[in-house]
């Protein structure tokens, strides 16, 4: 069973382009306390190894592509973010890696809480202790 859960963001548009909107609480699922984006990743770098004790995200890629592993601590599951039309939703306790960012990747991320270095778990044997494994 998949706990991978995403959000679709309609496009909206016409014929000059298309747009997004992004909404607390409507096409988001919380309170958005702070917004960052990555971009310039080098070829072959990895990023997140980390998971959040109170923290939940959408991940976006707004152009390009990067393939994210998420673990529960049971499950390993992997997907591709590759539409702006598309998010990742990314819980509490969820282990994250970010992996083959192509070169004009733009990953954007909506967190549900301030930057709080002490929400995050860095190694992930202390990750299998936090969620009873």
């Amino acid at each position: 069973m998949s706990f991978i859960q995403w959000a679709h963001f309609p496009p909206l548009g016409d014929d000059r382009g298309s747009l997004v909107a992004l909404e607390a609480r409507t096409t988001v699922p919380f309170n958005i306390k702070r917004v960052y984006y990555i971009f310039g990743t080098q070829q072959g770098v990895a990023r997140g190894f980390h998971a959040h004790h109170n923290l939940k995200q959408v991940a976006i890629c707004i152009t390009g592509k990067c393939r994210m592993v998420l673990d529960d601590g049971k499950q390993r599951q992997e997907v591709w973010l590759d539409s702006p039309t598309k998010g990742l939703i990314i819980g509490d306790l969820v282990w994250r890696e970010m992996h083959d960012f192509s070169e004009d990747c733009v990953l954007l991320v909506l967190a549900s809480e301030h930057y709080d270095e002490n929400d995050y778990i860095r190694n992930y044997d202390e990750f299998l202790e936090v969620v009873g494994l």
